[in-house]
């Protein structure tokens, strides 16, 4: 069962310990019965250490509302009528509502900061797709790095036919005509792609071809695909 977004974003909160205290407690229940919820709290407390120990200690303002109380206080036992003192009241009504809005449209924006900065690190790398006919058992797997541009092709259950040589293709609009992306052996083998662009391995069409040994003669399918893939995301 994975967490719901929801409970992520409350471990978020729960790490950056801006949960009221009902809510904290809750959680914290939760997450001694639930280990999905106490593994999300523990990766984000794992996130947000870096930026804990990059922040530097500052010493915090000196808080003049006391006195400023005191003073309104004492000016109203002296004039419990005076309308000044009343303006004062109200103002420092509205400077202690100001106040309070202001922490909370902080702490919701370092949250949203945070969270962002989490989903942008998140984007999926790595992508794999299984090669097959139709709704038949899976035949080859490619794996692709985005970071790395590296291919990895792994045989499943493939065979190819005797002295033939199953070829792997990557198919985009963009790159024109098929483009061979090697022979396909018995065992796994890896290819660098750094000629391509990322978006173009994320969204292109994965093929294999039966050629003669050693691949097409002359850089072309010789047929129809017989095996055919699209990429997903496997991870960050």
């Amino acid at each position: 069962m994975t967490i719901t977004p929801n409970d992520d974003f409350a471990a978020a909160e729960y790490a950056l310990g801006t949960l009221a205290a009902a809510e904290r407690a809750t959680l914290a229940a939760r997450r001694l019965r639930e280990p999905e919820l106490d593994e999300a709290i523990r990766a984000w407390e794992t996130r947000l250490a870096p930026l804990a120990e990059g922040a530097p200690e500052i010493e915090p303002p000196r808080d003049f509302l006391p006195e400023i109380e005191a003073r309104i206080r004492g000016a109203a036992a002296d004039a419990p009528a005076n309308p000044a003192v009343l303006t004062l009241r109200r103002s420092l009504a509205r400077w202690r509502a100001a106040a309070i809005a202001a922490s909370v449209i902080a702490g919701v924006l370092a949250i949203g900061f945070v969270a962002r900065e989490m989903a942008r690190q998140s984007v999926p790398r790595e992508y794999v797709a299984i090669l097959q006919r139709d709704a038949a058992s899976p035949a080859i797997e490619v794996t692709v790095n985005l970071d790395t541009q590296e291919l990895s092709v792994r045989p499943v259950a493939a065979q190819a036919p005797p002295g033939k040589s199953y070829e792997l293709w990557i198919i985009d609009p963009k790159l024109g005509a098929p483009r061979s992306l090697g022979v396909i052996g018995e065992a796994s083998r890896a290819a660098s792609l750094s000629g391509y662009d990322p978006t173009v391995l994320q969204s292109a069409t994965y093929a294999v071809t039966v050629e003669p040994p050693g691949g097409s003669p002359d850089g072309k399918p010789s047929g129809a695909p017989v095996f055919v893939g699209k990429l997903i995301p496997v991870g960050p």
